[in-house]
């Protein structure tokens, strides 16, 4: 018997390719709808960063070119360069701020530190009171009253009449925290004679020590001088400083005695105080090379006095 052999047709090129297009491995498949979904994913994200972006950028700007109405305020300019450097220290520094002006343009300025140049203080520790003290001060310190027996350096009343009646602003300027040294100065100052009243919130902290910046009080430094016993306190501007030795309990002391009548009855000889200053310290003052403290310093609440 003989069979009957068969042939299959051959399959069109057109059905080829379809069948082939069919034999996609299903792993190809999802990897395409992957990469079409973070695609997708990806510029949505885009669209939609620039929308939030677009929004912000008006909400930012004022719709307005007047800056008065939206409560700015439009900068004045300077002729001197100092004065906008001045201006610049005024506003990147809180506690750079100005005094107030001058009440007549012929005055100069005298600034003085208050601890061991003006006054020294003794903390009342259970031990007897230090012969010879003026007046006593209980500040809030801490949370807690504490007491302070306060001593005048001799002639130190005198010193700021003299200073007073010649023509000078009296600025006190004190590294010790207000709650103490205002009340000190209202104890000294009891004819009203110091025109402003400076506290630590006023000094710069410079590696751990206060600095005095005379620059932010808004004075013409050709016109201003710090008497001070601590070098630390007028680094920045140590031409314009007069040295005075420390003092604590020498009653015989006479260094504003000096003052008086070796630099501010003559330092009208000079247009620039700084002058005045290097030659009076040329002169007749030796230059403090390191503060003197006292017992009394090591204590945590005679830290908050100066530093």
């Amino acid at each position: 018997m003989v069979s009957k052999i068969t042939k299959k047709p051959k399959p069109s090129p057109a059905k080829t390719r379809n069948l082939r297009r069919h034999k996609k491995t299903p792993i190809s498949k999802t990897a395409s709808v992957v990469v079409a979904s973070i695609n997708k994913s990806i510029y949505t994200c885009h669209r939609r960063l620039v929308k939030i972006f677009s929004k912000l950028v008006r909400i930012a700007t004022p719709k307005n070119k007047s800056s008065k109405k939206k409560g700015y305020k439009v900068l004045r300019k300077y002729d001197n360069d100092n004065n906008v450097v001045s201006v610049r220290r005024s506003l990147f520094q809180e506690n750079s701020i100005p005094l107030p002006p001058l009440k007549a343009p012929d005055l100069k300025t005298v600034v003085l530190d208050l601890d061991e140049t003006l006054v020294h203080s003794v903390l009342a520790n259970g031990l007897p009171p230090p012969g010879g003290y003026d007046f006593v001060v209980r500040p809030l310190l801490d949370g807690e009253r504490v007491t302070f027996y306060v001593v005048k350096r001799p002639f130190v009343d005198e010193f700021l009449e003299f200073l007073s009646v010649n023509g000078f602003e009296i600025v006190v300027f004190t590294a010790g925290i207000e709650e103490y040294a205002a009340l000190v100065l209202e104890k000294l100052d009891k004819k009203g004679v110091i025109s402003h009243k400076l506290y630590r919130a006023s000094c710069k902290e410079c590696d751990g020590r206060f600095v005095k910046d005379l620059s932010g009080l808004g004075r013409d430094l050709k016109r201003a001088v710090i008497v001070d016993d601590n070098p630390n306190s007028y680094s920045l501007q140590p031409e314009n400083a007069i040295p005075i030795r420390p003092f604590v309990d020498d009653f015989g002391d006479v260094e504003l005695k000096k003052l008086m009548d070796g630099f501010f009855k003559r330092c009208d000889e000079f247009d620039d105080l700084k002058d005045a200053v290097k030659s009076y310290v040329s002169e007749s003052v030796k230059l403090i090379d390191e503060g003197v403290l006292g017992d009394s310093k090591d204590s945590n609440y005679q830290a908050l006095i100066e530093v």
